[in-house]
């Protein structure tokens, strides 16, 4: 049962996105340095992968503790695992994975820094930083909790995955980076549609909360379209290759995913097919990126 609720609690189904970001930076990066080291790889794989073990193992933990678990309504995409609101004895077992999963993650951003030096600190950092102030600090600052997940997913795992496999940053990461960095952010953006009444009786402050549904469908449709006009930008200037259109074809379920938001608001939950598609997106589009960059 025990290893049960801490599988629930790393709710291993949202790495696929850690993965795609990863691999984004990989492919950047063997597009400029083709002899990338694959132990280097797996090992910044690695550390992404525990990175995002742990805010979501901290995040169920806070939740709990806070009784937000016991008055939110729960759907695959958002409400949390609802592991640990059916076992509460297991609550400091999730604690100590979301705790030790964060060492093993110091641990490696340590090795990278002795192996790529100091110019990296900064993304190892900002990273640290974002895991532990997410759940207590980061959901009620509106703006910040709004474009944090971007930053995690777009900037930090993309620019730091081309970084340690290369050795410099590349311009060009930082510029495709933005691309998951809008996608990531709608990713969440949505997910906490369902869950603004009971995030609001706890005290948290997200986007949505603050600045209502019409702002959120917004910047929601607005990131979208900045997406689109990001990709299709660098393919005509040549700073992405040609193919890179494919990247494109998952948009048609951003609209999907807009429309069941301004339908049904905080009721969006109710409807699974709407949230499927915006994680469709954002999951599928760093992949095709990848794939375009290496062909």
């Amino acid at each position: 049962m025990m290893l049960a609720v801490a599988t629930l609690s790393m709710r291993l189904p949202f790495l696929i996105l850690t993965m795609a970001c990863v691999f984004l930076g990989a492919s950047i990066a063997i597009s400029s340095q083709p002899d990338i080291s694959i132990p280097i790889l797996l090992l910044a794989l690695t550390g992404a992968l525990l990175a995002h073990i742990s805010v979501n193992t901290l995040n169920e933990y806070f939740d709990f503790k806070s009784g937000l678990d016991s008055i939110t309504i729960k759907t695959p995409f958002s409400g949390g695992s609802g592991a640990l609101p059916q076992h509460p004895d297991n609550a400091n077992m999730v604690f100590y994975i979301g705790i030790f999963s964060l060492l093993l993650t110091t641990l490696i951003g340590c090795f990278f820094l002795s192996h790529c030096g100091l110019r990296l600190l900064p993304i190892g950092l900002i990273g640290i930083g974002l895991i532990l102030t997410y759940t207590q600090y980061i959901n009620k600052r509106p703006i910040i909790c709004l474009l944090t997940p971007g930053v995690g997913f777009g900037i930090l795992m993309v620019v730091g995955t081309q970084f340690v496999l290369t050795g410099e940053y590349l311009a060009k990461s930082f510029v495709i980076g933005v691309i998951p960095f809008l996608l990531a952010n709608n990713l969440l953006l949505l997910n906490q549609y369902p869950d603004i009444q009971a995030d609001a009786q706890i005290g948290r402050n997200h986007f949505p909360i603050a600045y209502g549904f019409n702002l959120s469908n917004f910047i929601y449709g607005l990131f979208t379209l900045l997406t689109m006009l990001i990709i299709t930008a660098n393919v005509l200037i040549g700073y992405l290759p040609s193919q890179s259109w494919i990247a494109l074809t998952p948009m048609p379920l951003a609209c999907v995913a807009l429309y069941g938001a301004i339908k049904h608001k905080e009721c969006i939950g109710k409807h699974p097919l709407y949230l499927a598609s915006n994680v469709a997106v954002v999951v599928s589009i760093p992949l095709l990126l990848s794939i375009a960059i290496l062909l």
